[in-house]
């Protein structure tokens, strides 16, 4: 296989929390020779707090859609001197695959990855920490903010009161139902037998929300024998994983799979 020449990544951020959660792995990649990005989705400029302060009655955010942020993504891309590394978190893990399959991407990493349309998420701990954000019974032109309790339980699980508090501080933001439901939908709908770019799925083995088990699911998925499809579980990492102060090894050891390809 041909060596992974871009120099080139693209963050892909996940729902709840804001692009500006990527700047420590920017820095640690752009010590090793990288040029970053990590855009926001649409209507989520700007600060947590700035975007929180429009919370719940944000209609333009409400209105976003996850067809809409993944050509949103392949827009900025298609802007790029290169194909990119693409690197994205939960749902951003989703539009990650998705990137994949439109061809966009050098190769990509899926980090504790939302489960494309056909991986069937039946754990409890995924159906707890993330059935409120599809909003049911609610009006869809109103955003969703994740309470406090269900970030503790679902994104920072095993970590101090004080750093659970810090972390929903720095990072949480309202989000679209629209965007939650639009992977239960066609969009989210992957063929997983065409040949793809190198792609890498990162799991953690305490995270409630995005369970190892369903990781792994969403990787054995992939059948095409031609393509690299890569799998790797951090035991100790929760879903927190963009944040977490051993960010470096889980950082580091992709960094590593991109120069072994």
């Amino acid at each position: 296989m041909k060596a992974i020449q871009s120099k080139t990544i693209v963050f892909v951020t996940g729902a709840f929390v804001t692009n500006l959660g990527w700047e420590q792995w920017q820095r640690y990649f752009e010590s090793k020779g990288y040029k970053t990005y990590a855009p926001a989705w649409p209507h989520k400029e700007g600060t947590a707090k700035e975007v929180r302060d429009r919370q719940p009655n944000d209609v333009p955010l409400a209105r976003v859609t996850l067809k809409g942020v993944v050509n949103h993504y392949a827009a900025f891309i298609e802007t790029l001197p290169e194909k990119p590394i693409i690197i994205g978190h939960s749902l951003g893990g989703l539009i990650t695959q998705l990137l994949v399959s439109r061809g966009l991407a050098a190769a990509a990493v899926a980090l504790q990855s939302v489960p494309p349309l056909g991986v069937i998420p039946y754990e409890f701990s995924f159906l707890k920490a993330g059935w409120r954000s599809l909003g049911l019974f609610t009006s869809s032109d109103k955003t969703y903010l994740m309470s406090f309790k269900t970030w503790q339980y679902a994104f920072t699980n095993g970590m101090s009161l004080e750093d659970q508090k810090a972390a929903y501080e720095a990072n949480t933001i309202p989000e679209s139902k629209r965007a939650a439901r639009g992977a239960l939908t066609f969009t989210a709908k992957i063929d997983f037998s065409k040949p793809h770019a190198p792609l890498l799925f990162v799991a953690g083995g305490k995270d409630n929300i995005l369970p190892a088990s369903l990781n792994k699911r969403n990787f054995q998925r992939y059948t095409n024998k031609s393509s690299v499809t890569d799998w790797k579980e951090f035991p100790e990492n929760n879903h927190f994983v963009v944040g977490l102060p051993n960010y470096e090894t889980t950082a580091g050891y992709i960094y590593n799979w991109i120069q072994q390809l």
